[in-house]
């Protein structure tokens, strides 16, 4: 079961956008340099926002062609896809993958749902599936969606609580996610303090550099001695 994080933690990872998370879990979980985040683009309805974490709740979701249910039969399938999604710790970010062969066909992020999933305690939604009513979004919540397309077709859930994949990033359920509007990262819950920890460590090793880089009297050999010295610090 995911470890739970503080929620004073949690906060703080809000101020660190995503690629600077990324950098870090380099620094503290070296094996995951190479996966556990998103690898193509999303359209981020809300740029300006800042980064969302949450705990994922997960689903995937077909639009091309009509659920096998009928209308009254798909009224159960969906009540018990918000039975799930009321329940388990929060904040809560929605990862949903879009099963159809060309993800998009029919938007699952609109109006309405974005409305019904800031209600259950979602930041925001990752997926690689279509988002519309952009102007109708509800208020302080994110939308990374890999497609904007008008219609909902016959947008249905297939299953949820359930391993996804969005955009090369593997979730779990009850994954902890951080994003923004560079893309998504899983953070293993065990390491969110050194994470937080060493976020200073990271920006002092950057700043020899940057300073040299910007400086006026930038010269190679300064690169490569700043370079150098910033691999000295340490701690």
């Amino acid at each position: 079961m995911t470890e739970q994080v503080s929620a004073a933690d949690l906060e703080a990872l809000r101020e660190i956008d995503t690629p600077t998370v990324c950098n870090v879990l380099e620094m503290v979980a070296p094996e995951r340099r190479g996966y556990g985040y998103t690898v193509q683009h999303l359209h981020c309805i809300f740029p300006e926002m800042k980064p969302i974490v949450g705990y994922a709740k997960t689903a995937t979701m077909r639009a091309k062609q009509p659920s096998r249910f009928t209308a009254a039969e798909y009224l159960d399938v969906r009540n018990a896809y918000f039975d799930y999604l009321d329940k388990g710790d929060v904040p809560k970010v929605s990862i949903v993958q879009d099963l159809d062969e060309r993800p998009g066909y029919g938007a699952f992020w609109g109006e309405v749902f974005s409305a019904v999933h800031k209600a259950m305690k979602c930041q925001g939604v990752v997926t690689n599936g279509s988002a519309r009513d952009l102007d109708m979004l509800a208020p302080d919540f994110q939308v990374l969606a890999g497609v904007v397309a008008p219609s909902h077709a016959f947008v249905h859930a297939v299953d949820w609580g359930c391993e996804v994949n969005v955009h090369g990033m593997v979730v779990q359920d009850g994954d902890l996610i951080h994003a923004d509007r560079h893309g998504a990262v899983v953070i293993p819950t065990n390491v969110v303090r050194d994470i937080l920890s060493q976020v200073d460590l990271m920006v002092r090793q950057e700043a020899v550099i940057l300073k040299v880089a910007r400086g006026t009297d930038f010269t190679v050999q300064k690169l490569k001695a700043a370079w150098l010295a910033s691999t000295k610090i340490t701690k």
